[in-house]
């Protein structure tokens, strides 16, 4: 699996500002629907569901929201760079500013966690996150993520 395999390149956004968790998830929510065509209040409500759990925040300026769907028959992933980090109740406590959400079908199983394997490696990497922040550009974004080693199937 490799992050092209699940990131669309129309999925990743640049984003000024957002001023709550709740905001962001809306936001992502609705590049959701525009992008794979997926319920956008179903995903928001997934979404705010599943960090009612647990923050979604890895620490490092990183969260990884995630929600299982129905409507995908596969992984799919939205990539968000926050040129303001936001206050995630991360575990280290740093505000975050790079969200790589992730979609899975209701009835996922190995591929949803291979999927959150795959990005939680990818950028735990300190150089790509560093180049993550230092570009704005949605296709250049893209293309730095996608650039990231995969992981080979089971």
């Amino acid at each position: 699996m490799q992050i092209s395999d699940i990131l669309s390149p129309a999925a990743v956004r640049t984003m000024s500002q957002t001023t709550s968790k709740k905001r962001l998830f809306q936001e992502i929510a609705e590049q959701a629907r525009a992008v794979y065509g997926v319920d956008a209040a179903q995903t928001l409500d997934a979404l705010q569901e599943r960090e009612s759990l647990g923050p979604t925040g890895v620490g490092h300026g990183v969260a990884l929201p995630h929600a299982r769907l129905h409507g995908l028959d596969h992984v799919v992933g939205l990539f968000l760079r926050l040129e303001k980090p936001l206050d995630f109740d991360a575990v280290d406590r740093q505000p975050v500013d790079l969200i790589f959400a992730l979609l899975a079908p209701k009835n996922s199983g190995v591929d949803h966690l291979k999927a959150l394997a795959l990005v939680s490696r990818t950028l735990r990497d300190q150089d790509l996150r560093a180049k993550l922040r230092a570009n704005e550009d949605p296709v250049a974004l893209h293309a730095m993520l996608a650039a990231a080693p995969g992981i080979k199937a089971a």
